[in-house]
């Protein structure tokens, strides 16, 4: 059985090696929410994909939780070839996107089958 390994509910700081993963807009515009909070950790206005200082954005403003799969997919690929870095998920897509956490947690199973050890999921998407 896999430990959970759980990302803080609130992420005020960061340490080196850690990674604050945040949901976004294609578009890059971080104007709000974890986006928002995710600019003092490196996140690069207009760039809505990928790694970007400490930070790493999964595009997650679409209609529906299929849309932002390829985006987790890729996230998760990332993750496990880097494997010297600690990736706090918060929980994307559930905030101004409008998703709900029974909705994206599914997302991310394969960090819990693949035991990808890197990533830590927040305990709503455990539940």
């Amino acid at each position: 059985m896999n430990s959970k390994r759980i990302s803080p509910k609130w992420i005020k700081s960061l340490q080196q090696g850690e990674i604050f993963v945040f949901g976004s807009n294609s578009a890059g515009f971080h104007g709000g929410g974890a986006a928002h909070m995710a600019m003092q950790w490196g996140a690069v206005w207009g760039q809505g994909v990928g790694l970007q200082g400490q930070t790493y954005a999964i595009p997650t403003m679409f209609g529906s939780a299929e849309e932002i799969k390829p985006y987790v997919d890729d996230f998760l690929s990332f993750a496990k070839a880097h494997p010297e870095l600690k990736f706090l998920v918060t929980e994307i897509g559930c905030g101004i996107a409008g998703f709900t956490p029974d909705e994206i947690a599914p997302l991310f199973q394969p960090a819990i089958d693949e035991n990808i050890e890197n990533v830590y999921l927040p305990e709503s998407f455990w539940e």
